[in-house]
């Protein structure tokens, strides 16, 4: 009885995965045409979000953010700028579907995916735990 529970689990999750493979396929084929038709373009930018946050202790204010600027591919930079009282530093790092191509600070993470969400430039971060 097991067996056959188990193998009948195993067809289904093997099913399950031809339909959610096949539909993925169908999106990718639209996302194409309507691309190759003029009706949209992946590579333009079309998901932003600013994340605003402390980086130093001397300043306050949320002065220092980082922003996420995001292509229908996951394609695009983070533009990060920190702010201190006597300096500010600016820094920009690619991203290529969805990750960092270097690593990530928690709060540019935040802001790819607020982007990917769509959750718009002015978005509630939640806090992030060091």
């Amino acid at each position: 009885m097991g067996v056959v529970a188990g193998v009948t689990g195993v067809v289904i999750g093997h099913q399950a995965l031809r339909g959610a493979k096949a539909t993925a396929e169908e999106c990718r084929q639209l996302l194409t045409t309507q691309s190759s038709e003029g009706r949209s373009d992946l590579k333009a930018i079309r998901d932003v979000a600013v994340y605003r946050y402390d980086a130093l202790k001397e300043m306050t204010g949320r002065l220092s953010f980082s922003v996420a600027m995001i292509n229908a591919l996951g394609d695009g930079i983070v533009l990060t700028s920190i702010n201190g009282s006597s300096e500010t530093r600016t820094y920009v790092r690619s991203v290529v579907s969805g990750k960092g191509v270097q690593p990530l600070s928690p709060e540019e993470e935040e802001a790819v995916r607020a982007a990917r969400l769509g959750l718009g430039p002015h978005f509630t971060p939640q806090p992030i735990k060091r």
